[in-house]
């Protein structure tokens, strides 16, 4: 499961509704979203497809 979250009041918390049961635990890998101002010039839908393409950071 891939999900979107933000960090705020020193908690994580999901952007969506996760499938999770009451109490089930999991592991989290977090992953920074970075994008670099000033380089380029690009639509951001384009970069959140780059980003959350895994096979090109392999």
């Amino acid at each position: 499961m891939r999900i979107k979250a933000i960090y705020k009041d020193k908690v994580l918390k999901p952007l969506q509704k996760l499938n999770l049961m009451e109490k089930e635990e999991i592991f989290i890998e977090i992953k920074k979203h970075r994008i670099s101002k000033g380089i380029l010039k690009v639509d951001p839908k384009i970069v959140d497809e780059v980003l959350d393409n895994e096979e090109l950071f392999e």
